[in-house]
């Protein structure tokens, strides 16, 4: 009988700075959003359309806002002996175990955003072709530290590469 996932214990969060990231991608959105309305509002005089589409966009990015501290404040992940157990989401919770013998590749990425926050991105490459799987939001020293650990658990726990 398999054994079921022990999601209980301690988390570790991603940095509360996030959360500007998770902003700052909204507000991108929301921009390119209200271009290609104030586009179509021009383009086809569209009075009530627009204003219509105007107050859908106001709503759904309001709502994307005061969601961001939620959903930043959602995502960890924790280290087992023989995996590393990544959470993410808050209506739909998303749970992953990659075991550390799977990672073929760990990279640490940091946009220009996270770069002035002293934030990275950690990603994984597993032997599976569909995994996403990525800690985003870690301070940049910690970050790289996680990276060195899980690459010497990964090179110590090879299963069969």
């Amino acid at each position: 009988m398999a054994q079921r996932l022990d999601i209980d214990g301690e988390w570790h969060r991603v940095s509360p700075k996030y959360v500007w990231i998770v902003i700052v991608g909204s507000l991108v959105g929301a921009a390119f959003s209200a271009a290609v309305v104030v586009l179509v509002w021009w383009a086809f005089a569209w009075v009530w359309w627009g204003w219509l589409l105007i107050a859908a966009l106001v709503v759904g990015y309001g709502i994307q806002l005061v969601v961001a501290p939620r959903r930043a404040r959602a995502i960890g992940y924790r280290m087992r002996d023989d995996d590393l157990v990544l959470r993410r989401g808050i209506a739909w919770l998303r749970i992953v175990a990659v075991p550390y013998g799977r990672m073929q590749l760990i990279d640490v990425q940091r946009g220009p955003i996270s770069r002035w926050l002293g934030l990275s991105d950690l990603r994984f490459i597993t032997a599976s072709s569909g995994s996403n799987v990525s800690i985003p939001g870690l301070p940049a020293e910690l970050a790289d530290e996680l990276r060195d650990r899980l690459i010497a658990l990964a090179e110590t726990r090879r299963a069969g590469l």
